[in-house]
């Protein structure tokens, strides 16, 4: 069976990612600069293979990158850090050696220390104390860049992010310091506050939508390289998703699948259109059904293009309080971006498929 050229599912290899020279080269050149920086993209902008392809272009430079999802407690953080350490490139780990040998670490054990009894558990902030300077320290032999991914979330593990700083805001030049984070209104509220000590002297880079051109390119050489016709089919694809990366992808993957080998794209255009909103109406729904009152409102005024207090508004009952709030979580909670649009376009496809206003 022949592969489709649109890879939509997890992250892409380095060697895959197109679009995003730009981002690559900033990073880049702020990374070597030892400049504290902070990567900011919603969920399915490819952040993660933004990441990947920066470390292998960076060559020689060890990069740890440390997961911090859902993490909250400093045994969490402990454990992600420990989890990164241990998988760091070979010659990170043999420079950590005597380090580690010092404090008397083992890396990659230190979620068995936490899986004992209470009483004969370390201290999670004083292990995490260790572990960051075995980073810190192992930086002044090996080039490093230390990647914090979905940093917002170790505000839930009280002391944590206070003791990175401690760290790191008397040696972050020693190292590349890379914050990153798809909570993108999160992001803007810990490392935009210049009275934030340490975090508020971060450079933001956010990672932004595809190019037109960059679909139209993307769209053309895959289906060309196939033996099949693109047609008018990137416009179409651009029109509907706005450049979202992953939503941009997925539309050309069923493009492609509905069109047979010497086949227009435009030609099958409606069909796989029709069988991507089929195949994402129940997630949906669910995701619609889990939203507040509120906010399921709100969402579907944004859909519409129509004003949150006016005639349309009235009409689904909301008042100016519940409006206000809802617009806030939401943006908060990465449905809608800063500027008020929708984060996926596809979601707000489905509110005008499924919920007009009139």
């Amino acid at each position: 069976m022949e592969t489709s050229p649109f890879r939509y599912q997890g992250p892409l290899a380095p060697d895959e990612l197109r679009g995003r020279d730009a981002v690559l080269s900033d990073l880049t050149r702020r990374i070597t600069e030892h400049r504290v920086t902070a990567l900011l993209g919603p969920r399915r902008y490819g952040k993660t293979s933004v990441l990947d392809r920066l470390a292998a272009d960076l060559g020689e430079v060890s990069t740890i990158g440390v997961d911090l999802y859902g993490v909250q407690s400093s045994v969490d953080v402990a454990t992600r850090v420990d989890d990164a350490l241990a998988r760091s490139p070979a010659s990170f780990r043999t420079a950590t050696q005597p380090i580690t040998a010092k404090v008397g670490i083992n890396l990659g054990a230190v979620r068995a220390e936490f899986a004992r009894a209470r009483r004969n558990q370390p201290d999670p902030t004083a292990r995490l104390s260790q572990l960051l300077d075995v980073i810190v320290d192992t930086a002044r032999r090996v080039p490093t860049l230390l990647v914090l991914d979905e940093f917002p979330d170790i505000e839930r593990a009280p002391g944590a992010a206070g003791l990175m700083r401690t760290k790191f805001q008397r040696d972050y030049h020693r190292l590349g310091l890379l914050f990153a984070g798809s909570r993108v209104s999160a992001m803007r509220a810990m490392f935009a506050d210049r009275d934030q000590p340490f975090y508020g002297q971060a450079d933001l880079v956010p990672i932004g939508p595809l190019d037109p051109v960059v679909v139209h390119d993307l769209v053309g050489e895959g289906f060309e390289a196939t033996g099949r016709r693109p047609g008018n089919v990137a416009a179409a694809i651009h029109a509907l998703a706005g450049g979202h990366p992953q939503r941009t992808m997925l539309l050309a993957d069923a493009a492609w699948r509905h069109t047979p080998e010497g086949g227009d794209a435009d030609d099958r255009w409606g069909d796989a259109l029709t069988d991507v909103r089929g195949a994402l109406d129940p997630t949906m729904r669910t995701l619609h059904d889990n939203l507040e009152w509120g906010e399921q409102r709100v969402l579907r005024l944004v859909a519409h293009d129509e004003p949150l207090h006016g005639a349309a508004a009235e009409q689904l009952r909301l008042t100016g309080g519940t409006t206000s709030n809802a617009h806030r979580q939401l943006t908060t909670n990465g449905h809608l971006h800063d500027d008020g649009t929708f984060v996926d376009p596809l979601f707000a496809d489905w509110f005008r498929q499924t919920l007009p206003l009139t």
